[in-house]
């Protein structure tokens, strides 16, 4: 996955400066206002939402384990910090307030995504905070991402997921734009 996405980080950035993420906008922006604490940008890729919430006066960090986006979040906001990492690399308890996983998790297997639930829930503090952004569709199909393989997850199935590692849902969005797949959305908060 790391080299998929170094190999196309500048179109893949590109990319992503041409959407209209007018409701994604709404929706983190929401969800980061509720959360007491620092904020981890879980996949920040070029670093776009990280720096929009850093722009609002939340303390936010952004990790990618993709090299090549990191070089070009610090190049474009160098007023955010980032850093190499993943979930793999969270360490330390109650660290963050919230965490955004948006479309973050999406490359990992379904077997491993429980895993990295677990390790999310353990770097935030009691009523920390978790924003997950995904595609929505059956449980683990798989399908040709334009980087790399990607998976698809049903809200329930996630929510299952989510609350098996600790979590408690607190809000779950569908979304569906023309020509596009389905998404989904879903906040929890640790117990």
């Amino acid at each position: 996955m790391r080299e998929a996405y170094a190999a196309r980080a500048g179109e893949y950035a590109a990319f992503i400066d041409g959407l209209d993420l007018t409701a994604d906008s709404t929706w983190i922006e929401t969800w980061a206002r509720s959360v007491r604490g620092p904020l981890l940008d879980l996949g920040c890729g070029p670093g776009h939402w990280s720096a929009r919430l850093a722009a609002q006066g939340h303390d936010v960090r952004g990790v990618d384990p993709t090299r090549e986006f990191i070089d070009l979040a610090r190049a474009r906001h160098p007023e955010v910090r980032f850093d190499v990492g993943g979930v793999e690399d969270l360490a330390g308890r109650h660290r963050y307030g919230g965490i955004l996983a948006w479309y973050s998790l999406i490359h990992l297997a379904p077997g491993q995504v429980g895993g990295a639930l677990t390790q999310m829930h353990e770097a935030l503090p009691p009523g920390g905070s978790v924003l997950l952004g995904f595609f929505d569709g059956p449980h683990g199909a798989a399908f040709d991402h334009a980087v790399t393989t990607a998976y698809t997850w049903s809200a329930v199935t996630m929510a299952a997921e989510l609350s098996h590692s600790g979590w408690r849902i607190s809000r779950v969005q569908h979304r569906q734009e023309a020509h596009t797949r389905p998404h989904a959305s879903i906040a929890a908060v640790t117990d």
